[in-house]
Formats: C-alpha cells, sequence, structure tokens
C-alpha cells in the first residue's frame, strides 16, 4: 500500500512540474505555477487577502465592503473558470546578463497551434508588476479566448538584488524583445502568429519594442502614450518617474523623452503592421490626446489603424472592460 501510495504521489508531482513548465527552454529558469499555493483555490487566495485587508482596515464595515469588491472583481466561479482552462507560470530568464522575471499563460486544450500575445505591463518598477490579481483581472480573459500570452515584469522588478532598473523604455526593452527567443519552445505557440500590445506605459514599450523586433503582425495599446514631453503638459508629476528611472535624465531630458514617444518617428513605423488604439476620454493618468494625436499622424503617414475612444471611461476602462477585451480579442484574431 505504502509502494502504490508512493507511485501516486510521484506521478501527481510529474504532473504537477510538467504543468509548471510551460516553456522548454534552458535559458529560462524557476518555473512555477501561478496556481500555487496560496492561489490554488479561491478559499485560500480570499483568506490570505482578508488578512492582509486586517492589517490595514480597523472597521468591520469597511472590511466587509473591501471583500465584498474582491469578490465581485474576481469570484470563485471566475476563479474555477480559469484554473480549469489555463495552464499559467512564472519564470526566470537572463538579458543582458541580468535575471529578469516573466510569464506565460496558454489555454490547456487547443485544437491547433495557438497565436501568440506580447503583454507589456504599464507602472514603472514594482509598481505596476504583474500579480496574480492582475494577471485574473486583465490577462486570464484574453487567454481564455484562444491566444498564448507571455510577458516581462522588466528588470529590477520583484527583485531586491538587482543592480540594474527599469529604465521606462531604455534597456528594459531588450526584456521584451528577449522573450521573442522562448516562443519557438512553448508547446502549442504559431511563432507565426505574434502581436504585441502594451496598457498605459506598456504602449510606449510596444512602439519600442516593434522597432526591434521582427515578426510581429499587428499591435494594439490601451491608455497608451505617444508624447512623452507633450504629455508633461496633462500630468506634469510625472517628471518625478523620470527623473528616477530615465537614466541622464536631467542633462538629455528632450532628447530621452522624445526617442520614447512614437509621434516623433511614426514615419518609421512600417505599414504592414496595424495598430489598434484604445482609451477613455476621462483618463487622468494619461491624456486621451496621446492616443487622438497619433491616430491623426497614423492617417497622415498611411499606417493602417484604428482609434477607439470610450466616452467618460478612465484609465482602466472601468466603464467598458468587457468591450474593450472584445475589441482588442476581435482585433488579434483578424490579423493573427
Amino acid at each position: 500500500m505504502t509502494k502504490h501510495l508512493l507511485a501516486i504521489l510521484l506521478i501527481i508531482f510529474s504532473f504537477s512540474s510538467q504543468a509548471s513548465n510551460l516553456i522548454n527552454d534552458e535559458r529560462v529558469t524557476e518555473q512555477k505555477n501561478c496556481f500555487s499555493w496560496p492561489f490554488t483555490d479561491y478559499d485560500s487566495w480570499r483568506s490570505v487577502m482578508e488578512k492582509k485587508f486586517k492589517r490595514k482596515i480597523s472597521s468591520e464595515e469597511k472590511l466587509k465592503q473591501t471583500l465584498s469588491r474582491f469578490d465581485s472583481r474576481f469570484g470563485k466561479e471566475k476563479f474555477d473558470l480559469y484554473k480549469a482552462n489555463l495552464s499559467c507560470s512564472t519564470f526566470e530568464y537572463l538579458v543582458d546578463g541580468n535575471v529578469v522575471k516573466g510569464y506565460i499563460i496558454k489555454p490547456i486544450v487547443s485544437s491547433g497551434k495557438l497565436p501568440v500575445l506580447i503583454y507589456n505591463r504599464g507602472g514603472n518598477g514594482n509598481f505596476g508588476g504583474v500579480v496574480f490579481g492582475a494577471m485574473m483581472n486583465n490577462l486570464f480573459p484574453i487567454a481564455n479566448e484562444g491566444f498564448v500570452i507571455i510577458g516581462s515584469q522588466y528588470r529590477g522588478t520583484f527583485n531586491s538584488d538587482s543592480i540594474v532598473q527599469d529604465e521606462f523604455g531604455g534597456s528594459d526593452i531588450n526584456d521584451v524583445i528577449a522573450l521573442m527567443d522562448f516562443i519557438p519552445s512553448i508547446e502549442g505557440a504559431d511563432e507565426q502568429r505574434i502581436g504585441m500590445y502594451g496598457a498605459s506605459r506598456g504602449g510606449m514599450q510596444t512602439h519600442l519594442a516593434v522597432k526591434k523586433a521582427t515578426n510581429i503582425k499587428a499591435i494594439a495599446t490601451i491608455s497608451g502614450q505617444s508624447d512623452l514631453l507633450k504629455g508633461l503638459t496633462y500630468r506634469p508629476e510625472m517628471e518625478n518617474v523620470y527623473l528616477h528611472r530615465i537614466p541622464n535624465y536631467e542633462q538629455n531630458k528632450v532628447t530621452e523623452l522624445n526617442k520614447r514617444s512614437v509621434l516623433n518617428w511614426v514615419n518609421e513605423l512600417s505599414p504592414s503592421i496595424p495598430i489598434l488604439l484604445i482609451h477613455g476620454d476621462n483618463d487622468k493618468r494619461v491624456s486621451v490626446k496621446h492616443s487622438m494625436d497619433l491616430a491623426d499622424a497614423l492617417s497622415t503617414n498611411q499606417i493602417p489603424h484604428k482609434l477607439v475612444i470610450y466616452p467618460e471611461d478612465d484609465h482602466f476602462l472601468n466603464k467598458n472592460k468587457e468591450t474593450a477585451e472584445k475589441e482588442l480579442v476581435n482585433w488579434f484574431k483578424d490579423y493573427l
């Protein structure tokens, strides 16, 4: 009986290990199943979050409201659906000699090879890093429509030992480009159908990465930046981020911001890579004018594109989340 039980446990362990190793490449290390504890089930995750909320919230009524919002945003039914349908793992990989963290999500079952989306996150440093909740809220719904999603956290993120940091569109672009090398080693991924998209700062990353990458068929940006220098007139406090993140910013402010701003080199964009621009017109973080100005420039340069603006919506498209997801999914299904 003991030997029989041991054999069963070995089989389970073997299956679990295989399930978390979604990239078969020796350059990729530390692969870990996203659904490891405390994300093994919804109740475990919720329990951990409740303890975390309790440390910050003293009022029982406010705690109940916070947990209610958590359940409304996520919920057991949605969690169980994604766990049953999707494989997900985090991993580490080397770029320029530096350890960078990444993640991959894909359907467990598919009838053939699936198109790949490289996702570029927003924020900077640890702020905006793709934690489990962000995956479930923003990436699982897209992957569940039949896409392999792979992304980078960018150098220095969630790595206190790192000697290099996120440069907000500097050398961290290499962290995005490096993901391209791993796509052929992902089972079920179609390396001939690759798209790229990004949210907020990730829109900038997308345009910068496509300048260097090959084989990208279509791109999309959500609440993305197109002119960082002009953007300071909409949101001056972003200069604090630039001062902290961009090397030699004070000495080379205009040069550094211009080379990160696609509006300055629209004429260099490929007419064979269509661009979807999604934005809310009440975005207080990244003005909708970024997407509007870029759409005008794309028209002038005859770059195929589509501009979608959601009235009265915010930076995160909270009022039109599902509609925006359908727009994104349809865009990539049409072009990949």
